[in-house]
Protein backbone atom coordinates (compact mmCIF):
# COMPACT_ATOMS: atom_id res chain seq x y z
CA UNK A 1 0.00 0.00 0.00
CA UNK A 2 1.26 3.47 -0.83
CA UNK A 3 1.00 5.91 2.07
CA UNK A 4 1.00 9.69 1.87
CA UNK A 5 0.75 12.65 4.20
CA UNK A 6 -1.23 15.63 2.99
CA UNK A 7 0.85 18.72 2.36
CA UNK A 8 -0.10 22.32 3.00
CA UNK A 9 -1.91 23.76 0.00
CA UNK A 10 -1.70 27.24 -1.47
CA UNK A 11 -5.04 28.95 -0.83
CA UNK A 12 -7.28 29.27 -3.89
CA UNK A 13 -9.12 32.27 -2.49
CA UNK A 14 -11.56 33.49 0.07
CA UNK A 15 -15.06 32.03 0.24
CA UNK A 16 -17.95 33.39 2.28
CA UNK A 17 -19.82 30.84 4.40
CA UNK A 18 -23.59 30.84 5.02
CA UNK A 19 -23.09 32.73 8.29
CA UNK A 20 -21.02 35.45 6.59
CA UNK A 21 -17.58 34.34 7.82
CA UNK A 22 -14.63 34.39 5.46
CA UNK A 23 -12.96 31.03 4.89
CA UNK A 24 -9.82 30.21 2.93
CA UNK A 25 -10.28 27.30 0.51
CA UNK A 26 -7.04 25.41 0.10
CA UNK A 27 -8.07 22.94 -2.58
CA UNK A 28 -10.74 22.44 -5.22
CA UNK A 29 -13.76 20.58 -3.85
CA UNK A 30 -15.57 17.91 -5.83
CA UNK A 31 -19.25 17.21 -5.07
CA UNK A 32 -19.21 13.45 -4.52
CA UNK A 33 -21.80 11.49 -2.53
CA UNK A 34 -19.95 8.36 -1.42
CA UNK A 35 -21.04 6.07 1.44
CA UNK A 36 -18.43 5.75 4.19
CA UNK A 37 -18.19 4.46 7.74
CA UNK A 38 -16.35 6.77 10.14
CA UNK A 39 -14.40 5.09 12.90
CA UNK A 40 -13.79 7.26 15.95
CA UNK A 41 -12.03 4.62 18.02
CA UNK A 42 -15.20 4.12 20.09
CA UNK A 43 -17.93 4.09 17.44
CA UNK A 44 -18.52 3.26 13.81
CA UNK A 45 -20.79 5.86 12.23
CA UNK A 46 -22.32 5.57 8.75
CA UNK A 47 -22.02 8.77 6.72
CA UNK A 48 -22.23 10.13 3.21
CA UNK A 49 -19.64 12.45 1.69
CA UNK A 50 -20.97 15.77 0.42
CA UNK A 51 -17.74 17.00 -1.13
CA UNK A 52 -14.11 15.90 -1.23
CA UNK A 53 -10.84 17.75 -1.80
CA UNK A 54 -7.20 16.73 -1.58
CA UNK A 55 -7.07 18.02 1.99
CA UNK A 56 -10.50 17.24 3.44
CA UNK A 57 -14.03 15.88 3.29
CA UNK A 58 -17.48 17.15 4.25
CA UNK A 59 -19.70 14.41 5.70
CA UNK A 60 -23.44 14.23 6.25
CA UNK A 61 -24.36 12.08 9.30
CA UNK A 62 -27.37 11.22 11.42
CA UNK A 63 -25.59 12.22 14.65
CA UNK A 64 -23.05 14.88 15.62
CA UNK A 65 -19.29 14.51 15.91
CA UNK A 66 -17.06 16.52 18.23
CA UNK A 67 -14.69 19.21 17.07
CA UNK A 68 -11.12 17.88 17.12
CA UNK A 69 -12.25 14.25 17.15
CA UNK A 70 -9.93 11.84 15.30
CA UNK A 71 -11.59 9.84 12.51
CA UNK A 72 -10.64 7.02 10.16
CA UNK A 73 -12.58 6.20 7.01
CA UNK A 74 -12.24 4.56 3.62
CA UNK A 75 -13.64 5.82 0.34
CA UNK A 76 -14.04 3.98 -2.94
CA UNK A 77 -13.22 6.69 -5.47
CA UNK A 78 -15.05 6.17 -8.79
CA UNK A 79 -12.80 5.36 -11.74
CA UNK A 80 -14.71 7.76 -13.98
CA UNK A 81 -13.79 10.68 -11.71
CA UNK A 82 -10.14 9.65 -11.38
CA UNK A 83 -9.65 8.63 -14.99
CA UNK A 84 -8.40 5.18 -13.96
CA UNK A 85 -9.46 1.75 -15.28
CA UNK A 86 -10.92 0.73 -11.89
CA UNK A 87 -12.34 2.32 -8.74
CA UNK A 88 -9.67 3.12 -6.16
CA UNK A 89 -10.07 2.37 -2.43
CA UNK A 90 -8.43 5.02 -0.25
CA UNK A 91 -7.98 4.63 3.54
CA UNK A 92 -7.82 7.98 5.34
CA UNK A 93 -7.10 9.36 8.80
CA UNK A 94 -7.94 12.86 9.89
CA UNK A 95 -9.72 15.01 12.42
CA UNK A 96 -12.96 16.96 12.61
CA UNK A 97 -12.36 20.68 12.05
CA UNK A 98 -15.91 22.01 11.66
CA UNK A 99 -19.39 20.86 12.70
CA UNK A 100 -22.93 22.09 12.12
CA UNK A 101 -26.40 20.71 12.71
CA UNK A 102 -29.90 21.27 11.45
CA UNK A 103 -33.18 19.54 12.22
CA UNK A 104 -32.53 17.16 9.27
CA UNK A 105 -28.83 16.32 9.46
CA UNK A 106 -25.44 16.84 11.01
CA UNK A 107 -22.46 17.97 8.95
CA UNK A 108 -18.83 17.45 9.86
CA UNK A 109 -15.80 18.65 7.93
CA UNK A 110 -12.63 16.64 8.48
CA UNK A 111 -9.07 17.05 7.32
CA UNK A 112 -7.30 14.26 5.51
CA UNK A 113 -4.01 14.09 7.40
CA UNK A 114 -2.82 10.78 5.93
CA UNK A 115 -4.09 8.43 3.24
CA UNK A 116 -3.19 5.06 1.73
CA UNK A 117 -4.23 3.56 -1.58
CA UNK A 118 -5.33 -0.05 -1.12
CA UNK A 119 -3.81 -2.67 -3.39
CA UNK A 120 -6.37 -3.78 -5.97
Amino acid sequence: MASYKSEARIPLGMQTTANGRQEVRCAVRFPLALPVVLSTGKDEIPALTRNISASGVLFSLDRPLSLGQDVRFSMRMPHAILGTPHDVLVHCTGRVVRCSSSHKEHLAAATIDEYQFAEQ
